[in-house]
């Protein structure tokens, strides 16, 4: 667990004689990493976890998470832990994007073949999770710049509202280096989505996965490993999007959660600014 140090993350629970540590952030939006004996498995609200064979385990906790959640462990000997966790609420804030391309705001019928395509693939790609647990090592920012959207905000395009942002934004000029945050498997990479442009799928394991969007280019495949500093393609401002940045996403089995906290702090500015 040395690795998780590079987390920042804060020690959520420890139980008697290393039976079950977790780590992590008991929050909407939290990514948790546990560690149990080898050969334990784990149960999270009634899904079954994947866990190592160190007794490692990860689960993340939704932007709309209820306030609790039970995780069952079951160690080899037959002792079974039961804990119920409290996961705190946050605060989200609101978002005003203008200037958006209105086909991307309220798409014409033509493009709908189009979104459904897109829809297809992504779907496809997240039935794999990647064997590995490189979510281990910790993870960098993949770009630096201006962090210009943040994760959970209510979104309103051109006045309109839409579904919460769920990633950070980070500005950059077209053709910045986009790095991998943390090791993986290329799950997808696709210049032609509807809304993403350019878009990767990159899984660290047991269902965590990055997905970086907007790229102006892209320079892995589906089925590549990568390792943590690799480059993935480039910022650009592709699909839905009225200037060129990162849209840093991360999701685990379907839950949505904060990239920014699992990294330090920017290592750029931090103001507020370009596009979304």
């Amino acid at each position: 667990m040395k690795a998780l140090a590079a987390l920042a993350f804060s020690l959520v629970l420890a139980f008697p004689a290393a039976a079950l540590e977790l780590d992590g952030n008991l929050e909407q939006g939290g990514l948790v990493i546990g560690k149990a004996v080898p050969g334990a498995t784990a149960v999270l609200d009634g899904t079954v976890l994947d866990i190592d064979e160190d007794g490692i385990f990860a689960f993340g906790l939704d932007r709309d998470h209820g306030t609790t959640a039970k995780l069952v462990v079951n160690l080899p000997g037959g002792e079974i832990l039961e804990r119920n966790l409290s996961i705190a609420p946050r605060e989200w804030k609101i978002q005003r994007v203008e200037g958006v391309p209105q086909k991307f705001v309220t798409p014409p019928p033509e493009a709908m073949e189009a979104i459904a395509r897109s829809t297809r693939v992504k779907n496809e790609a997240r039935k794999t999770r990647a064997e590995g647990s490189w979510f281990r090592e910790g993870f960098i920012w993949p770009a630096t710049g201006p962090v210009s959207g943040v994760f959970g905000s209510q979104r309103y395009y051109n006045g309109e509202p839409r579904r919460p942002h769920y990633g950070v934004d980070v500005a950059a000029p077209t053709g910045t280096p986009i790095v991998a945050p943390a090791g993986g498997v290329i799950t997808l990479a696709d210049m032609d989505m509807y809304f993403e442009g350019g878009l990767v799928f990159l899984d660290h394991g047991q269902g965590v996965t990055s997905l970086m969007m907007h790229m102006s280019r892209i320079d892995v495949k589906a089925g590549d490993r990568v390792e943590q500093g690799d480059v993935l393609g480039a910022v650009g401002g592709t699909g839905r999007a009225t200037g060129p940045h990162l849209h840093w996403g991360l999701y685990w089995r379907g839950a949505w959660l904060d990239p920014e906290r699992l990294v330090g702090p920017m290592p750029s500015s931090d103001a507020a600014t370009g596009g979304n």
